[in-house]
């Protein structure tokens, strides 16, 4: 049974939450989001609160209880302050840079690798770090994952794109006898 469900939503001053059918529409202070779910699960705004609830006990509704209350949550918090990944970039010569709509990075490769940035996500490229930051957690978490696909950090001397706070696991090299 789904613990983060049963917990109701604070809607924080200065954000509305609407619902017209399966759509949720949050507008808030940095700007508004809209989702759509599955039927199954009934969302309900009762004073400053949203509340989810099953329409029908089955194992399909149970999964997705816990999900919709998760996303709303991440709707509601994400108008409010924008959500931020930060990646490190790290290795000789590894570069990277934002011009114009574009993240420019230098990996290694024989060629300057260039991602679009989406026009809901806001990107800077400072020294090694590339901050990623809007309203919409999963737009930020798709596009920081997309930029370290590019070059995921090698076991050996940690060469490549990471999160600022995940720990690259190290391998001891060749031993010379």
């Amino acid at each position: 049974m789904s613990r983060i469900g049963k917990n109701p939503i604070v809607i924080p001053p200065k954000t509305e939450v609407s619902i017209k059918d399966e759509t949720v529409v949050v507008k808030g202070p940095l700007g508004e989001l809209t989702r759509t779910f599955a039927k199954g699960v009934k969302v309900v705004v009762e004073g400053n609160e949203v509340i989810v609830s099953k329409t029908e006990d089955t194992i399909f509704t149970r999964a997705l209880w816990g999900t919709v209350a998760s996303h709303i949550r991440n709707m509601v918090s994400g108008v409010n302050q924008n959500f931020v990944k930060k990646l490190i970039v790290e290795g000789v010569g590894f570069k990277s840079a934002v011009s114009g709509k574009d993240i420019i990075l230098n990996l290694g490769f024989s060629h300057p690798v260039s991602i679009a940035i989406p026009k809901n996500l806001t990107v800077t490229a400072e020294k090694n770090i590339i901050s990623i930051s809007g309203i919409d957690k999963e737009a930020v978490g798709s596009f920081a994952a997309l930029i370290r696909a590019k070059k995921k950090p090698e076991p050996y001397k940690g060469k490549g794109i990471r999160y600022e706070n995940e720990v690259v696991k190290r391998k001891e090299g060749k031993k010379t006898s």
